[in-house]
């Protein structure tokens, strides 16, 4: 019995009421001990009036309905006979003045003040978290999968329930068996997660040892990624932390905090509340000398950050101009660089003194470069197109705009198509640039994309051409190309969704001096379609009309 051994525990204790019955019986005898203490008593009446409040704690805990059928009950009553055990252990070396010191046994009493503290936690997070609601299923193959469900909801449960009881060890196993769920069963555990949950895990980004930090910032990760609790993790104040692991994590801790943030920056709320936090500090450091994960995912966050117009100041001011085009020189991974062009696109959409940093930074040449690759991006041609306005015509010839246009217009994805025709379109504020880009092989390239699948490209496609033509070797250049014509007329459709229709005729009347030209579009129902623009009022539909009429008029007495 506890009586004669209460250090020693019994062999027969294997049932949580077994353990309840346990732990009351060591209540009085531990008491008994600790008021015989004569030395140390400062600590001793802290002690003693923390272990006064334990069996109203065990009352709490055992009259849950659940109490006999829950591990965690069973796993906190042996938490508390040791903490109970230890104070006997204790009491009878003050009272033998049998150990090493004073203030060795000071830092004990100390430590163990600590873990009755630690005991009333548990026991109270222990019922507040719901956890022993759910009996703990015997370890049987579930006969359905509602069973089967149900069971994994109830082991869920538990171990977010470890995540916030027990000793250090504890929480590093839970944390691994539920980065292991997540990898596994995300939507169960997502379904089964609720706020408190999440405040309890953003807790353990604090923790003072650095391998639950770094367990803890994976599970972070994970979640971030889910999509399905940015609110709620960022609610729960995972900024700060995460910022701090960005600065003096270990390289794990980094690139998890990195890829967190990348997630969590979609919001532009989110997004200014990390400039807020001062992350953009850090990120920027990570661009510059992380590894080749972290430096993706850091640049990937401040790419999302940049779309934010009101914080685009704060940035420059980090420096982030020059790290971008750094990144586009000699970043690691291809998704850096992309994440970098996209960066600068953002930073220069509207602000001409970032445009004006931008070039003077060389970043007219980094993004030129960047697009001699086989499959040129959006990005960085979105990036050329504002800024072409804020440099020479002179710059643009001598750095290579043109040829690297015409790779865009042949070789891009299609966004990455339409941002060419329309920087083109920038770019040719004078004859002789037009007369360049003619030259330079972009003209057929152009009617191509009168053809585009997306009516923005084909409109500024439209758009490019109009203004090329008022170049005569240009116009040359598109009355050969059999394309120009039936692509021309096809933008003439009147419905509201064709944007392209200004651009059509201001075309097409240039061509309209070529009677091939003319009976060509009359062939392809141009008539029907201008008879609709002219009642709509665009633009150069009436005279585009009456000429054709005319040569239609003219071409039937002439058969006669």
């Amino acid at each position: 019995m506890v009586e004669d051994s209460p250090n020693e525990v019994p062999e027969d204790l294997h049932s949580t009421e077994d353990w309840l019955i346990h732990s009351q019986e060591l209540v009085p005898l531990t008491l008994s001990k600790a008021r015989e203490v004569k030395g140390f008593p400062s600590r001793w009446k802290m002690i003693i009036s923390k272990l006064e409040q334990i069996p109203s704690c065990l009352s709490d805990l055992s009259s849950h309905p659940c109490f006999t059928k829950n591990t965690l009950c069973k796993e906190q009553l042996q938490a508390v006979s040791e903490t109970l055990r230890e104070s006997i252990e204790l009491a009878e070396l003050c009272l033998k003045e049998k150990y090493e010191g004073k203030l060795r046994m000071q830092s004990d009493l100390d430590s163990l003040a600590g873990k009755l503290d630690l005991n009333f936690r548990d026991c109270g997070l222990l019922i507040k978290t719901g956890v022993l609601g759910e009996a703990t299923v015997p370890p049987s193959m579930p006969s359905t999968s509602t069973e089967s469900e149900a069971l994994s909801c109830s082991n869920i449960r538990e171990l977010l329930a470890r995540l916030q009881i027990g000793h250090l060890e504890a929480k590093h196993k839970a944390l691994d068996n539920l980065v292991e769920m997540l990898r596994e069963d995300e939507k169960n555990v997502l379904a089964t997660l609720g706020r408190s949950n999440i405040a309890a895990i953003v807790q353990l980004l604090t923790a003072t040892s650095p391998r639950i930090r770094e367990k803890t910032v994976t599970v972070i990760c994970l979640l971030a990624e889910s999509g399905s609790c940015e609110n709620w993790l960022v609610a729960e104040g995972v900024l700060p932390p995460l910022m701090r692991l960005l600065e003096s994590g270990s390289t794990v801790g980094k690139e998890k905090a990195a890829i967190s943030l990348q997630s969590l920056s979609m919001s532009a709320e989110t997004a200014r509340a990390i400039v807020g936090h001062g992350g953009v500090r850090p990120l920027i450091e990570i661009c510059r000398a992380g590894d080749s994960v972290s430096q993706a995912a850091a640049a990937s966050t401040l790419k999302s950050i940049s779309a934010v117009p009101d914080v685009r100041q704060t940035l420059a001011e980090e420096g982030i101009v020059k790290v971008m085009i750094d990144l586009l020189d000699r970043g690691i991974l291809l998704g850096s660089k992309e994440y970098a062009a996209e960066c600068l696109q953002n930073l220069t959409v509207s602000n001409e003194n970032l445009r004006r940093s931008v070039v003077s930074e060389g970043g007219v040449r980094s993004l030129l470069a960047y697009l001699d690759g086989p499959l040129p991006q959006e990005s960085a041609v979105g990036a050329l197109r504002n800024l072409v306005g804020s440099i020479s015509v002179e710059t643009l010839v001598s750095l290579g705009f043109l040829p690297r246009m015409a790779h865009v217009l042949k070789s891009g994805s299609p966004g990455a198509q339409q941002a060419a025709a329309s920087a083109i379109c920038r770019a040719c504020s004078s004859a002789e640039m037009k007369k360049l880009v003619g030259e330079a092989g972009c003209i057929p390239l152009l009617v191509k994309l009168l053809d585009a699948k997306l009516n923005s490209g084909r409109e500024v496609a439209a758009q490019a051409i109009s203004c090329l033509m008022t170049v005569s070797q240009n116009c040359r250049e598109v009355k050969k190309d059999e394309k120009s014509v039936p692509g021309l007329v096809q933008l003439l459709d009147p419905s509201p969704q064709n944007t392209a229709k200004k651009y059509a005729v201001s075309c097409l009347m240039s061509l309209s001096s070529s009677k091939k030209c003319k009976k060509l579009m009359i062939s392809y129902g141009a008539i029907g379609y201008l008879k609709k623009l002219n009642e709509m009022d665009v633009p150069g539909a009436k005279k585009l009309l009456e000429r054709l009429e005319k040569g239609k008029l003219r071409s039937m007495f002439s058969r006669k």
